[in-house]
């Protein structure tokens, strides 16, 4: 049990502590420095990074490789707005992250007044609002503990996203006289009608089983693998519900539904059952997709399931809980063994047109899937090379893959690889090996795919990277600019504008922050190489690589739904 705090700044990591927060994520301002002496005094590793938007994206990239509740310390004003953009990405993705701001003394603030005092926003919590689970900022010092395990709850609780705890910094300070105590959790005791379900799933010959970043989350892989063997039915998943399955489940789809041959199981399809999806406009091409025939959703939330397609019968409820006892419910089907050589035969077609497509994005995946451990995780940018890692990677397990699909948020991989190679030191210091010692090739290891002109966007954190040696690969594509808005443009027949940067030798940048670097041209054996040699590394580098790719099928200029009227 904590202990009774006997200040705010103590009673906010109190609070962190009983939520089992053991790190977080943040940027020291004259406004919050009082946590950061309460995070050191209660043995909360805080880690410091150049930007406030990249404490956010690192808490998002430790929150989507653990689950966990990720942190993230900012200060006041300009401090807090900074972490918007990164804010919302987690939003949309459905990370738990808790961002804690402070705010102006309370002492100075005057409701409905702008009064000029230093960082003061008219209404901080305001900003957050629309791209938040909830916005608290509290009252008293005697509050914090409370509003603190509220927050960091809420944020966990399914559907799980970012919360924003706004802290007026003289509360930090203040004494605690008597800690209001911390609301008990509320039960979940809805009971999905099964009947319904099963009549549904009675009445298919073809059902297809959707799958999303709300079954990832709830760690529903073996309910959904077990459901789907017992129907025989194919698995498609969306880009945050990769590795849900592992790569070789017999009814996993090894590959988007942006590819024609794999549409079209959704096209053929009598019965779609979606888990954890809100059937989203990226990967449904802008719900192109037909109305299936039958619709059944298992999802939290009942709105959320039929904002895009109605739906026949939604289950409400975990998805694990509940696709787990429709699993045991139905019953086992013939066809297995069929469905399983369909999807070999899909492995084939897919693995050919990537080669077709793009030569190099078939030597990039190659590498990774053969040199990458299991253990480690891909991060990708909004960048071509991360399109193509991010639909068409053997995605090993779950929270192993992390894409900004979502808000598709620029320059996102990077800071986020920040707080997943902090999770990945913390799976060696718990296995008992120092920070930085004694990794196997590759474990716990973070790698990062981007491109040229997002890297740039937080070129800053090498020296994060540097300072908390994190076991950290970047593999920067560089061709010279923003190369899908250059594609864009050339394929709408206008010139390129914007999209032609002038950028820096990128080794020599990574190696002015004490980060070793290589350079080389292409996906071939001398980035197989340099990969091998940098996953044998205990910290960060970097791997620039020159080379230039066509998008893939998945991204919105080449959608064959678009394209064919559809």
């Amino acid at each position: 049990m904590s202990q009774v705090a006997d200040n705010g700044g103590a009673a906010l990591v109190d609070a962190l502590r009983e939520l089992g927060v053991e790190i977080a994520f943040g940027l020291p301002g004259v406004h919050n420095l009082a946590v950061w002496e309460a995070a050191a005094d209660a043995g909360i590793r805080l880690v410091g990074v150049r930007h406030e938007q990249a404490a956010v994206y690192a808490a998002d990239g430790y929150a989507r490789a653990t689950g966990r509740l990720g942190v993230a310390v900012v200060t006041t004003g300009p401090g807090a707005a900074n972490t918007l953009g990164a804010t919302g990405e987690a939003m949309t993705a459905g990370a738990p992250v808790l961002v804690v701001a402070t705010d102006i003394p309370s002492t100075l603030r005057r409701p409905g007044v702008y009064r000029g005092v230093l960082h003061e926003t008219r209404d901080q919590g305001a900003m957050f609002a629309p791209i938040t689970k909830s916005t608290t900022t509290t009252a008293s010092a005697d509050e914090l503990y409370a509003d603190t395990i509220a927050a960091g709850r809420a944020a966990l609780a399914a559907p799980t996203g970012p919360v924003y705890l706004g802290v007026p910094t003289d509360l930090l300070s203040a004494a605690v006289t008597e800690r209001a105590p911390a609301a008990a959790p509320q039960a979940d005791d809805r009971e999905p009608d099964l009947d319904a379900a099963l009549a549904l799933i009675a009445r298919a010959e073809r059902p297809l089983l959707w799958v999303g970043g709300g079954a990832l989350r709830a760690g529903a892989g073996d309910a959904v693998g077990r459901l789907a063997e017992r129907l025989a039915a194919p698995v498609v998943t969306t880009y945050l519900g990769r590795g849900v399955l592992p790569p070789d489940h017999p009814c996993l789809v090894p590959g988007p539904a942006h590819v024609p041959a794999i549409g079209a199981l959704w096209d053929e399809a009598d019965l779609v059952i979606s888990v954890g999806s809100d059937l989203d406009g990226m990967t449904t091409q802008n719900w192109r997709m037909p109305q299936p025939p039958a619709l059944l959703a298992i999802n939290v939330d009942a709105a959320d399931a039929a904002k895009n397609y109605a739906c026949d019968h939604v289950l409400v409820g975990d998805a694990q809980a509940v696709t787990a006892r429709l699993a045991d419910a139905v019953p086992e089907r013939d066809g297995l063994a069929d469905l399983t050589a369909r999807i070999a035969v899909l492995g084939g077609h897919v693995a050919a047109l990537v080669q077709e497509e793009e030569p190099q994005a078939a030597q990039l995946l190659d590498v990774l899937g053969r040199v990458v451990p299991d253990d480690a995780v891909v991060l990708t940018d909004m960048c071509i090379a991360g399109y193509w890692v991010a639909g068409f990677h053997r995605v090993p397990g779950p929270r192993r893959l992390a894409y900004p699909m979502g808000w598709g948020t620029l320059g996102y991989a990077f800071p986020a690889a920040l707080g997943a190679a902090v999770a990945g030191q913390g799976r060696a210091v718990g296995q008992g090996r120092a920070v930085g010692q004694g990794r196997a090739v590759g474990q716990g290891r973070a790698v990062a795919i981007v491109g040229d002109g997002g890297f740039l966007f937080a070129c800053g954190e090498l020296a994060t990277a540097a300072q908390e040696r994190l076991p950290l690969t970047v593999v920067l594509v560089d061709d010279g600019g923003y190369g899908m808005l250059r594609f864009d443009q050339v394929h709408a027949g206008v010139p390129t504008r914007g999209v032609d940067l002038a950028t820096p030798d990128f080794a020599t940048l990574a190696g002015a922050f004490g980060v070793t670097a290589h350079s080389v041209d292409g996906f071939g054996e001398a980035f197989e190489a340099a990969l091998v040699k940098s996953l044998d590394d205990d910290g960060p580098n970097l791997i620039a690589v020159r080379a230039g790719l066509t998008p893939p099928p998945s991204t919105s200029p080449r959608w064959y739904r678009a394209r064919e009227g559809v």
